[in-house]
């Protein structure tokens, strides 16, 4: 079965940090964009950051230019998002997608054919 799973989520305070990881169980990653995207209580899903398994490219939120950093550890079949100088308006689900691979991803939802189940982060004021 194909599927990711994103752990790593909790509770932090504002001006913290904080990883959270996507692994690929039944597929490998090398060979696919990857985006995380949040959604906030009562907003719509938006993306975070994005990664070219290719050639390494990385898009971003404006919100989190400087602050996250989006990689990958093939070994371990694993993405994660570095989140640092967390503000509470990060709080949200964030949720992993992975797709065919594109020299610039994008936050294009249709884009990505596989989902994980989404972890919370909360960061408080």
């Amino acid at each position: 079965q194909l599927q990711l799973v994103e752990s790593g989520g909790g509770l932090v305070q504002a001006g913290g940090s904080l990883r959270i990881s996507c692994a690929g169980a039944g597929f490998s990653l090398d060979h696919s964009a990857i985006c995380w995207f949040r959604q906030a209580p009562g907003k719509e899903r938006e993306g975070v950051s994005c990664l070219s398994s290719t050639t390494g490219n990385t898009y971003e939120a404006d919100s989190v230019k400087g602050r996250f950093t989006i990689s990958r550890d093939n070994a371990k079949n694993t993405v994660y998002l570095q989140m640092n100088s967390l503000k509470p308006e990060d709080t949200g689900i964030y949720y992993c997608a992975a797709g065919w691979d594109s020299d610039y991803p994008d936050f294009d939802m249709s884009a990505y054919d596989y989902w994980g189940q989404g972890t919370q982060v909360t960061v408080s004021s």
